[in-house]
């Protein structure tokens, strides 16, 4: 709904309450007219128009030019036929006008729909024509209609606000949906097609001939592709020979590089029924991978699953790639009260100070994407706990009621 949508409910409102205080008044006043009819015939114009023209003011849409100039006709006209239907001197005492207040509802109508531009020409239309009426200028007519023009020019600046805001959300809105739908396909990008590339440009280079020229271009198209996820902050360095030189395998942290293996294919990603992350850990384990799990099932919905997975995936893959072949690596599940976290630690030598930060900004995106982002996404966090020779601690963390959100949210999806 349009942040100003309120507004033209609150004017149909406005329109109703006030023609029933102006036909209050006219039947009041009735007896003090000097004409009478002519006051009676005013006002069941008024009530006609204002029935027939209900719903215009109900919407921006509906609410036309041409029945605004209307509106405000009508107005004025009762405005200018009150000197020929009362006295002068209940004229200059200060009674009020045929339409009264009703007159307020279309200068308002001009200062929601066009602004305050249009509302301060409205109100102006409106004073000039109650100055004729009154036949002077005075003070309590000029505080009414100083009261009327800033009202009006005050609710249409008002208005040009709300609707300069409401672009500008939308606008971040579409620009939030973008990013995280470029990080979710940089994540699969990196976790599929730049392993292969990888594989292939080592693996080439070390069967030779035609192979290694393979390899070549695999590393070549390897780099383009992880430039391009990364944003572009980074420009492939080139080696003397002009060739886009391999990647950096001691660049911190990513998931591919000379030591590294294709990852098996993670889980099935769904937002479906619960899943017991146990099972999905588990085939991480090996001669080298120790897994620690508790007794009882981890449930979580299977895409909050999915996800913690891979990014523990990811974390392996680093720990394969910077800390060798020989590293040893433990996964600890852990399932608390209020959350769920897993912690991948290995014995490798550890991440220099700044490195990841460093690593981010050079467009390797195992931590920026493949885990880092993956938490955020989930509502969760990755921290790193590591220094040089003692190894590296990587904790997710899950929330529970994070986890509760996304598994509705996947459902309304569907």
């Amino acid at each position: 709904m349009s942040v100003e949508q309120p507004l033209w409910q609150a004017l149909t409102a406005y329109r109703v309450l006030t023609l029933l205080y102006a036909l209050g008044l006219c039947v009041y006043s009735f007896d003090d007219y000097d004409h009478p009819v002519g006051a009676v015939v005013y006002m069941a114009v008024l009530t006609l128009w204002t029935a027939l023209t209900f719903r215009m003011v109900s919407s921006a849409e509906r609410c036309t030019r041409r029945f605004l100039v209307g509106d405000l006709g009508i107005a004025v006209t009762g405005i200018l036929l009150t000197p020929l239907v009362d006295n002068h001197d209940r004229i200059a005492e200060g009674t009020p006008t045929l339409p009264s207040i009703w007159t307020m509802g279309a200068v308002l109508g001009f200062a929601i729909k066009g602004g305050w531009r249009w509302g301060a020409s409205a109100s102006t239309v409106v004073c000039a024509a109650n100055v004729i009426e009154r036949g002077e200028f005075a003070q309590d007519t000029i505080h009414m209609l100083s009261l009327v023009w800033v009202a009006s020019v005050g609710i249409g600046y008002v208005v040009e606000v709300a609707r300069a805001s409401e672009r500008t959300l939308a606008r971040a809105l579409r620009i939030e949906a973008a990013t995280r739908e470029r990080e979710r396909l940089a994540r699969d990008i990196h976790d599929s097609v730049l392993q292969v590339l990888a594989m292939v440009q080592r693996r080439g280079a070390a069967i030779g001939g035609e192979a290694a020229e393979l390899g070549r271009m695999a590393g070549e198209q390897e780099i383009a592709l992880r430039t391009l996820v990364s944003t572009g902050l980074v420009t492939p360095s080139r080696g003397a020979d002009g060739v886009d030189a391999a990647p950096d395998p001691d660049g911190l942290p990513d998931a591919v590089g000379p030591s590294a293996e294709p990852r098996p294919p993670g889980p099935e990603r769904s937002d479906g029924g619960p899943c017991d992350l146990r099972a999905l850990l588990a085939p991480h384990a090996g001669s080298r991978v120790t897994f620690s799990e508790p007794g009882a099932p981890v449930v979580l919905p299977a895409g909050v699953a999915g996800e913690l997975a891979a990014a523990v995936g990811a974390a392996l893959d680093n720990v394969r790639v910077h800390a060798g072949q020989d590293a040893h690596a433990w996964i600890l599940l852990e399932d608390e009260p209020d959350a769920v976290m897993v912690t991948v630690r290995d014995d490798g030598p550890g991440i220099p100070e700044g490195r990841l930060a460093d690593a981010e900004a050079e467009g390797r995106l195992g931590v920026a994407l493949s885990i880092r982002g993956r938490l955020r996404d989930l509502g969760g966090t990755a921290a790193w706990i590591s220094a040089p020779g003692q190894g590296t601690e990587v904790e997710l963390t899950v929330p529970k009621a994070s986890a509760r959100k996304a598994k509705t949210k996947g459902e309304a999806a569907r």
